[in-house]
């Protein structure tokens, strides 16, 4: 969904060497919001997990096994603060330095990583939904439940039966098992993948990175309306 400009945000994700990378930076050379895209990572362990749902919409069917190398994911969703220190714009329509940014549609989020990544020496990406399904279930380690974090959705999550119809700063609710926040609700999430209704289906078992092409991009997480 390439030009779609509703309530949707972004994680991104690193590959393991990442700190390889900005460990050869000056503290001068970042500002301070870049330098907490860095900090703020959580190492994801990877492993083999069962991606979809018994019970859910066509599109998340068959359930199937995938297998995931390790990696590295914001445990917040990009702030408008942000956002604002690499693009020099802030787009969305609730405005606070510490709510996440909204109003971006996938071209602009490739943009910024491009931006971040030359001003910082990084790899950061967007993740795909195979990565952002694992993270959001909590790994291996943490996949009991319903949300991402618990199966009391007030816990863990912003969605239209308490945001009162606007996103909130990041890190209010609960974190999940592994210390991400707001997986579920507040913003919806743009993952790296093409979007292909069978494609659960046909999927690679090692590492998928979604179809070849198609016409829109993978949302997950929800929203707070």
């Amino acid at each position: 969904m390439k030009n779609i400009f509703i309530s949707i945000s972004i994680f991104i994700v690193v590959i393991t060497n990442w700190h390889c990378s900005t460990q050869k930076l000056k503290e001068t050379e970042i500002h301070n919001s870049e330098r907490r895209v860095i900090e703020d990572m959580i190492f994801v362990e990877g492993g083999t997990f069962e991606m979809g749902s018994k019970d859910g919409e066509s599109d998340e069917k068959p359930v199937h096994n995938v297998e995931l190398d390790d990696f590295y994911i914001s445990k917040y969703e990009v702030t408008q603060n942000e956002w604002q220190e690499v693009m020099g714009n802030n787009p969305s329509l609730f405005l606070g330095d510490y709510l996440p940014v909204e109003k971006v549609s996938w071209n602009d989020i490739q943009e910024f990583l491009q931006i971040l990544n030359a001003k910082i020496g990084g790899n950061y990406r967007l993740p795909t939904e195979a990565e952002w399904e694992y993270a959001a279930r909590g790994g291996n380690k943490y996949s009991d439940y319903k949300y991402s974090g618990s199966n009391n959705i007030d816990e863990v999550a912003w969605y239209d039966g308490n945001s009162g119809n606007k996103t909130h700063r990041v890190g209010i609710k609960k974190a999940n098992g592994l210390g991400i926040y707001d997986m579920t609700g507040n913003v919806w999430e743009w993952c790296s993948d093409w979007y292909g209704e069978n494609y659960y289906s046909e999927s690679s078992s090692s590492n998928p990175q979604g179809p070849s092409n198609g016409t829109y991009r993978v949302l997950r997480g929800g929203s707070c309306v």
